[in-house]
């Protein structure tokens, strides 16, 4: 089989390139060791979040967003290193997009959003550190379905045309390598499997493939669900990795393509970098092995580590997700806590990924106006009633008893959480709540928060006691570092060439999405300001497909 243009894999990265190289004259063949089942990838599964500057939907919010802040936002997290010359140019790129074409480019293909603008990863309470200075979190109408959606229609169209061509069930096992160029690929194609999508599929092998291709594209993810990858490449300053973790993404995120890829004389660049959740929850209705969920969280709950202590200022939920991360391995922390009432729950709790989110997924207007009424959604009450990890009580001597029961400490446990104490924490928090002013810092932010009008709509709740009769009944969760990203990936320049060990472009060979660390080998640098994973993928798929069509 020959070809111009092969893309190993069908998320969202490799759809956006296979398909831009169609469109731009190349013959394309598209290929995935899963089923046609699981089109789409990781992006299926997401909230459909995307990093937009200075957007229509933003000025209608009355946010004052510019290129200049995104930019600075942007180096001031990403923390990027002498090394970081490509990574650093695929942001500046990136950042230009997301200001640019990025949402026409969308809403040409009839992509729209969500008119709230959420203020994700608030940062670490400095002006030019960590962090985003203004809302910049855009939710697709229809989630990851929603961003799937135009190119899985493209695809349709380019192959009815003949232009594209889709194998799925077939593995790559090895880049062929002629005269230092890459002319495609060899390796397995797997038995058929109708698994519900995003469930572990079979790998037995019936059959060899190889293809030829004047360009190949690694599109194929990250390592997100090869727990055993993820400490092996934990990195130092993130202390010991821990000994239990849930998976944010299906199995067959699996990271084998990137040693194929080194094989044939790729460089990865970063290979430590990575962006993992600490307020993960094991789900109740599990789809693939291990299965957590992220609570997207509002300022109010009380953050606890497993020892009872209240986290330090400012490690406030959904601020700072590395340095919480870090502070809990530093301690040895294999959990941490919430502690919140019914109030906030109902308020401020949002749960990661499409099919936690059906109002929004099934672009219901109706059922998306109930988030702004009283009540929490419907999945969070099953979390709250099904999942093992949420304890409700009527008093916060019962709800310890209960959190105590969930780890199985006992008297003598240093994880063991002492009622008085956590009484003393909350009672101490409380009586900050009578004045508009205090010096609790967590509940000036939740002010602070409340300031912004989408906060104050459907995100945030009022400012009051955790331990108000009215406000209860008192609820627990435990959380769980849940895996997610790779940040590093392989090494391109900014025509998502991939480069050898002395930054040479090897012949043939690109990379896009998480593979390449969405672009460059490390775009993000060592944090993500969020909604800038399914944007990296959309930006790199079309890099890698428009570059690699030109080059053929």
């Amino acid at each position: 089989m020959d070809t111009d243009v092969l893309v190993i894999g069908t998320g969202l990265s490799g759809l956006v390139a296979a398909t831009e190289a169609a469109r731009a004259g190349a013959r394309v063949v598209l290929v995935d060791q899963e089923g046609e089942q699981d089109l789409g990838g990781q992006a299926y599964w997401s909230f459909g979040g995307l990093f937009l500057v200075d957007s229509p939907e933003q000025r209608r919010m009355g946010i004052r967003d510019s290129p200049a802040l995104a930019h600075a936002d942007w180096m001031g997290s990403a923390g990027f290193e002498e090394h970081d010359g490509w990574p650093r140019r695929w942001a500046e790129a990136y950042l230009d997009f997301a200001h640019g074409e990025k949402r026409a480019w969308l809403h040409d293909m009839g992509h729209r959003f969500f008119p709230v603008v959420g203020w994700a990863e608030r940062g670490d309470g400095t002006a030019d550190g960590h962090g985003n200075s203004v809302p910049r979190f855009h939710i697709t109408w229809g989630t990851g379905p929603g961003i799937v959606a135009p190119f899985v229609a493209r695809a349709k169209e380019l192959i009815a045309s003949g232009s594209l061509h889709v194998h799925f069930r077939h593995r790559v096992d090895a880049l062929v390598r002629e005269d230092g160029a890459v002319a495609g690929v060899r390796g397995s194609v797997l038995a058929p499997d109708t698994s519900p999508r995003g469930v572990a599929s079979t790998r037995e092998a019936v059959g060899e493939f190889a293809i030829r291709a004047g360009a190949t594209i690694i599109a194929s993810g990250g390592i997100g669900a090869n727990h055993a990858l993820v400490r092996e490449n934990w990195p130092a300053d993130l202390g010991a990795p821990p000994r239990t973790m849930v998976s944010g993404v299906p199995e067959y995120v699996d990271g084998r393509m990137i040693p194929i890829a080194q094989a044939a004389g790729a460089h990865l660049l970063n290979p430590t970098r990575m962006w993992h959740y600490t307020e993960g929850i094991r789900n109740w209705d599990p789809v693939w092995a291990g299965h957590g969920i992220r609570i997207l969280p509002g300022p109010s709950s009380l953050w606890l580590d497993d020892r009872g202590r209240r986290l330090p200022v400012p490690l406030f939920p959904g601020d700072d997700t590395r340095a919480t991360l870090r502070h809990l391995r530093e301690i040895d922390a294999e959990h941490s806590w919430f502690v919140l009432n019914q109030r906030i729950i109902e308020k401020e709790f949002a749960l990661s990924g499409s099919e936690q989110n059906p109002d929004l997924t099934g672009k219901s207007i109706r059922q998306t106006l109930g988030r702004a009424r009283p009540g929490a959604t419907p999945p969070v009450e099953a979390f709250k009633k099904h999942g093992e990890d949420f304890v409700v009580a009527d008093s916060l001597e019962e709800l310890v008893a209960g959190m105590n029961a969930l780890t199985g400490a006992g008297p003598g446990s240093q994880r063991v959480l002492d009622p008085a104490e956590i009484r003393r924490i909350v009672e101490a928090r409380d009586a900050q709540v009578d004045n508009p002013f205090g010096k609790d810092a967590q509940l000036a932010a939740i002010r602070q928060a409340r300031a912004f009008s989408g906060d104050r709509l459907i995100r945030v709740a009022p400012v009051h006691r955790i331990l108000e009769p009215a406000a209860g009944p008192l609820i627990a969760v435990r959380l769980h570092v849940l895996t997610r990203k790779t940040l590093g990936g392989l090494h391109t320049d900014l025509q998502a060439r991939a480069l050898d060990e002395h930054g040479t472009p090897i012949p043939g060979l690109y990379a896009a999405g998480e593979a390449a660390g969405f672009g460059g080998g490390g775009m993000h640098g060592f944090n993500s300001l969020e909604g800038t994973f399914l944007g990296g993928c959309l930006f790199s798929g079309r890099v890698a497909g428009r570059a690699a069509a030109a080059a053929v």
